[in-house]
């Protein structure tokens, strides 16, 4: 590593850069110093985009060129008025949507600052964990699996070292540097520990070379913009289509072309959906903020969208259906068992039991913590886990033994846990210290009489019966020329110190959520690489087991995909003891028999599965950097019910979008409506409404309410029963609108307009007078209008009537409805305002008319509800 090289060999070169071998690191004063002389680390981003230049794109995308055309050609044609209308939608559309996606670019800013990368440094000769940006050339960095290297680093020792390089060099497999070589900010330790001075930080860096070179790439389109593009283009050219064959039809009817140009203009916007894609952004804005509310950060946008479809959710044990704050409450030696007391993370506590055994209980704890560099710590007068919680307990344990804090200098060569092998191990004055997995470690040990062995598994077996996680401590004397070999091939003949029962209380949520997965239609497994034993009293404890119970170690999973998943598809399944690529091949299985499966992890080594996924989940508390980085959430509290909120929040933003579209295209068919009658009689029948009355429900009453809609609360029963995706315009939608409620704001429009002008004197095929047109024409505009907003409330459910749902449910909903009554007063009563849309108030008549479109729309959704629940009943029965 040639760059590694240089990196090593310039650290004494920087300026006030302390020796590579002192161990005690930067002093707080120096930090703090050189933070302010040379700034954070942080990497040079990417300038923001101008919002001049987002206002300007909202401004001339498809929809946008299709009506600044319909404009300039209204403008030509002598209709300045049409040309002004329609620059009005534009420029109102585009507007609004810019500000959603200027607020949306925002709030990821922040959403991103809520998750800060943090590092372990030594300052003033201790331990402490800061902010990545905070750190300074010359701090003494320390790395464990799991970490990000945050800078340019010098390493001064390593131990069993390996770092992912794939981000800088693209090369998969990791790279195993020595003491003396470099490592690269935005590299990960896979495997390994190691200490090393940092040389470079934030631009500096190379990383930051290489991050300059790929600002410009973009990431691939989500499914579901893909989705949402397909809904606006296909509407669009329907639009268009429909637009120039009635300006046909026009023209056969003997419309002159400016008259016939004019009606299909106003076809044409009829059907545009100008605020659907803002609508959209807005409410996947919502849902991702809502979520962070809750504590589960949305690292990519399309995810609210997809956590709704999940139909699978495998679950680590560890930190989500448990707190993760271990304490050891038992020790089992061969020649007693003890029982450990204490509050928490404080050294004070006691151990009882018979005194060779409180003897030996020392023992087992003076070698354990020797294995681990989790420490418990002082700050603020109360003490704290730092470090793996397991880790942290067993130095609990020690101090309660009346051991000291080990110094770390003190420990020659370290072979850090590993997944596979299941075990950690430490060499310190000529002892071999191992700590790991019961089943991994008592296999290795030698000179245990077989009634001490049995005694020992038996103690496993009734430990993790109880719930509790169990590892074990063996030593033995080794010397330096031994060292060569992998650590497989000397964590040999080891001699059996004890048996550690460490408890970990399941969290007071976890079952009403995983009741309410099961209302959800969302099958469960538990993933863990515990015990079995311990994995399935915690899973019975919270209420996760199946029935019949199915619980499986990793080494029994079949070899065969097809016949894994069909194992696996159960639910309540427990799969213990796994690996990383077990992780991987369950979510690969489980995705084949058709689940979006959800995938939760921690680890440095669980990023594959993570990634592969529908939905990866990463620990935002406990969790590794690799794994947060592979995730599409993080959970900040690190908690098995956030999940479930956020696929809550996951299904109530799909409701909405469906909701929005189902609002829109109703208002649609109202509006082309007096279009088609017009020239389905040939002109017998006036138009109802005009072309610049279509362009004020569309920019004047409609676009608040299906904003609304867009932020609707999840219904109360959005997790009961399995959620049903596909297309956003499917089947259900369609029928309601074109079936339902689409032709019901239509009849009772047309009724009025009809009744009003008949009532008036008006006979079939005569032009009426005027007067009496521009009030029939207002009395069909109010219809729509009080029509579209009982469609608002009828919207907010696909299954409830609107005489059942809260009214209050949705205060966005009411303002936006308060505001579109304020509108249709304005262009009905407003002189100047009124004749240019060519509308006057309705009658006393026509306001009766006109507001019987509301108990119409709120009666026909009722009856289509109902008659929908019916079928289902019988189809379930």
């Amino acid at each position: 590593m040639t760059d590694a090289r240089a990196v090593a060999s310039g650290i004494d070169g920087i300026d006030g850069v302390r020796p590579v071998g002192d161990a005690r690191g930067l002093t707080s004063v120096e930090a703090a110093d050189r933070l302010r002389r040379h700034g954070p680390n942080v990497l040079p981003t990417a300038r923001p985009p101008s919002p001049a230049l987002m206002l300007l794109a909202q401004l001339t995308h498809f929809f946008a060129v299709l009506l600044w055309t319909a404009a300039g050609l209204a403008a030509v044609a002598g209709m300045p008025q049409l040309a002004v209308a329609i620059a009005v939608v534009v420029v109102l559309n585009g507007v609004f949507a810019f500000v959603q996606e200027y607020r949306a670019d925002r709030a990821g800013a922040r959403l991103r600052q809520l998750l800060p990368v943090r590092v372990t440094v030594v300052r003033d000769g201790q331990q402490r964990v800061i902010v990545a940006e905070e750190l300074v050339v010359g701090d003494l960095v320390l790395l464990i699996a799991g970490d990000r290297v945050c800078a340019d680093l010098a390493l001064r020792d390593a131990d069993g070292l390996a770092i992912d390089e794939s981000m800088l060099t693209g090369e998969s497999v990791p790279v195993r540097p020595e003491a003396g070589a470099g490592s690269y900010a935005g590299t990960f330790v896979v495997e390994g520990s190691a200490r090393g001075v940092v040389a470079a930080t934030g631009a500096g860096t190379r990383l930051a070379g290489i991050a300059a070179l790929s600002r410009s790439a973009r990431p691939p389109r989500s499914p579901l913009a893909v989705e949402l593009q397909r809904v606006v283009r296909t509407v669009a050219f329907v639009a268009l289509a429909t637009g120039f064959g009635f300006f046909g039809i026009a023209l056969l009817l003997g419309t002159s072309p400016r008259d016939g140009f004019l009606f299909a203009v106003g076809v044409t916007v009829a059907l545009v959906p100008e605020g659907l894609l803002p609508t959209v952004t807005l409410s996947l804005a919502r849902g991702a903020q809502q979520m962070a509310h809750r504590n589960a950060l949305v690292r990519r946008l399309e995810s609210v969208e997809t956590l709704g479809s999940t139909t699978f959710i495998c679950t680590d044990k560890t930190g989500t259906l448990t707190r993760n704050e271990m304490v050891v409450v038992e020790v089992w030696t061969p020649v007693g068992a003890v029982a450990v007391e204490g509050v928490g993370y404080a050294p004070e506590g006691s151990v009882v039991g018979p005194p060779d055994a409180v003897a030996q209980t020392a023992e087992v704890a003076g070698s354990a913590v020797h294995c681990g560099t989790g420490r418990a710590v002082a700050t603020a007068g109360a003490w704290a886990a730092h470090g793996d919680p397991m880790e942290v307990a067993l130095h609990v344990l020690a101090l309660r033994c009346g051991h000291p804090t080990p110094d770390p200098d003190a420990v020659a060569h370290r072979f850090p846990f590993d997944p596979r092998r299941r075990r950690s191990s430490a060499v310190v004055d000529g002892w071999l210290h191992v700590l790991g997995a019961s089943d991994s470690v008592l296999p290795r040990c030698t000179g245990l009489e077989p009634a001490a062995l049995v005694a020992a598994e038996a103690s496993v077996t009734s430990m993790a019966d109880r719930g509790l996680r169990v590892v074990a401590v063996a030593r033995r004397l080794i010397t330096e020329g031994q060292l060569g070999p992998p650590p497989d091939a000397i964590e040999v003949g080891l001699s059996l110190l004890g048996i550690v029962g460490l408890e970990d209380p399941p969290r007071d949520g976890v079952p009403s959520a995983i009741a309410a997965c099961r209302v959800a239609g969302i099958k469960l497994a538990m993933i863990t690489g515990d015990h079995p034993g311990t994995a399935r009293a915690i899973a019975q404890e919270v209420g996760l087991l199946g029935q019949p119970a199915v619980v499986v170690s990793g080494d029994e999973l079949p070899a065969d995909d097809a016949a894994l998943g069909e194992l696996l598809d159960l639910d309540g399944v427990v799969v213990a003891r796994v690996t990383p690529e077990d992780k991987l091949r369950i979510a690969v299985a489980l995705q084949r028999r058709g689940h979006v499966v959800a995938m939760t992890g921690d680890g440095v080594n669980d990023g594959p599965a993570l990634r592969t996924a529908d939905i990866g989940i990463a620990m935002g508390r406990s969790g590794t950097d690799v794994a947060r980085d592979a995730s599409d959430l993080v959970l900040l509290d690190d908690r098995f019910e956030t999940i479930v909120a956020a696929v809550e929040l996951g299904r109530a933003t799909y409701a909405n979008i469906r909701r929005f579209l189902t609002y829109h295209l109703t208002d649609n068919v109202a509006e082309l409506t007096p279009f088609v009658v017009w020239a389905l009689t040939g002109g017998s029948v006036p138009l109802a409404i005009g072309v610049l009355q279509v362009l004020a429900l569309d920019i004047g009453t409609d676009l608040l309410p299906a904003l609304a809609l867009g932020a609707e609360p999840p219904a109360p029963h959005v997790l009961e029963g399995p959620m049903r995706t596909g297309r956003l315009l499917d089947r259900a939608v369609l029928w309601r609108v074109f079936g339902v409620l689409g032709p019901t704001e239509a009849v009772m429009e047309m009724a009025a307009f009809l009744a009003v002008l008949t009532v008036g004197g008006w006979t079939w095929a005569h032009a009426p007078g005027s007067t009496l047109l521009a009030v029939a024409s207002g009395t069909a505009f109010a219809a729509v209008v009080l029509g579209q907003l009982a469609n608002a409330f009828a919207c907010r459910s696909q299954s409830r009537s609107v005489l059942r749902l809260p009214l209050a449910g949705n205060r966005l909903l009411l303002g936006a409805v308060v505001f579109e009554l304020l509108v249709l007063a304005g262009l009905l009563w407003i002189g100047s305002l009124a004749r240019q849309l060519g509308g006057a108030p309705p009658s006393a008549l026509g306001w009766l008319l006109a507001a019987a479109a509301i108990p119409a729309v709120v009666l026909a959704d009722t009856a289509y509800k109902v008659v929908r629940r019916r079928r289902r009943d019988i189809r379930a029965g």
